[in-house]
């Protein structure tokens, strides 16, 4: 399936889509590792298994999405999204030198959690965000933007329309509204970063902007082995607590709940850590 899709398949995906292999994920009492001889890490003593759960995915995800911004010192950064791989990127776009980071989203708790990270906000509802960048950067515009969010954005107005419309008749796969919008807004010569997951066809990117721009897009599904060891040396240094983005834990057997409550934002949740043999 990606073959015919993409001309090569990317790689096999625990937890994935079939389109990546269909493997099964680790949401279960036990888990079996194919090749776990290069597969596994070793946790050093010391640390919780809440400290370094997310060294499996969200945090090397946003901390190569951070380093795939080409920060240097005095860089503004935005995001788009304040999901947990957000929350996670900013975190790490300072910790590589970022001045500023600008983050976007309309969920309250989203939004604060970010600021609690030091980043500066715009809630997209409430503002135009490519004036507000502007204004905020002195009209020069993010030396890196981020696209956090991916396929399933919430696009506001015709635009939004105009995307459900097509994914609904199936003439079109992801929504890439928040992309449009990191493109456009990114300075000259700036670079976008796309953490976001997207799976097939998305229409009207903004191309003239970007080669007009002279742009640079870095994206891919994550090397999390690549960053295991830097990342957990940084938990180890007391750099990062990666553990402040657990807003709810709960018993293997109550996962669709969590599901439930994070896909529609309720109860003020942003990550759901599941705990198998742990009773309600």
């Amino acid at each position: 399936m990606a073959e015919a899709i993409m001309g090569y398949s990317p790689s096999g995906i625990f937890g994935y889509s079939h389109m990546l292999g269909g493997y099964a994920g680790g949401q279960a009492e036990y888990a079996r590792v194919p090749h776990a001889d290069v597969g596994l890490c070793k946790i050093p003593n010391g640390l919780t298994d809440e400290q370094v759960l997310f060294l499996s995915d969200i945090f090397p995800t946003g901390y190569m999405a951070a380093e795939n911004c080409n920060i240097q010192p005095g860089h503004i950064v935005a995001i788009w999204g304040c999901g947990p791989v957000a929350q996670f990127a900013i975190r790490s776009a300072f910790l590589l030198g970022a001045e500023r980071v600008i983050a976007i989203d309309r969920v309250p708790e989203r939004l604060q959690m970010a600021k609690d990270g030091g980043a500066e906000v715009l809630n997209f509802e409430q503002v135009d965000v490519g004036e507000a960048l502007k204004e905020m950067t002195g009209g020069r515009g993010p030396d890196a933007v981020m696209d956090a969010v991916g396929m399933e954005s919430h696009g506001m107005g015709l635009e939004g329309l105009y995307d459900k419309a097509k994914q609904a008749v199936r003439l079109e796969t992801d929504r890439p509204h928040a992309l449009r919008q990191a493109i456009v807004a990114c300075r000259k010569g700036g670079t976008v970063s796309i953490p976001g997951v997207f799976g097939g066809f998305a229409d009207k990117i903004p191309m003239g902007a970007f080669m007009n721009k002279a742009l640079t897009m870095k994206t891919g599904q994550t090397h999390v082995h690549r960053y295991f060891t830097p990342l957990l040396e940084h938990i180890q240094k007391g750099d990062i607590d990666p553990s402040f983005v657990i807003t709810h834990r709960l018993p293997l057997e109550q996962a669709p709940h969590g599901y439930e409550i994070f896909k529609h934002k309720k109860d003020h949740c942003i990550k759901v850590v599941l705990k198998p043999g742990q009773s309600a």
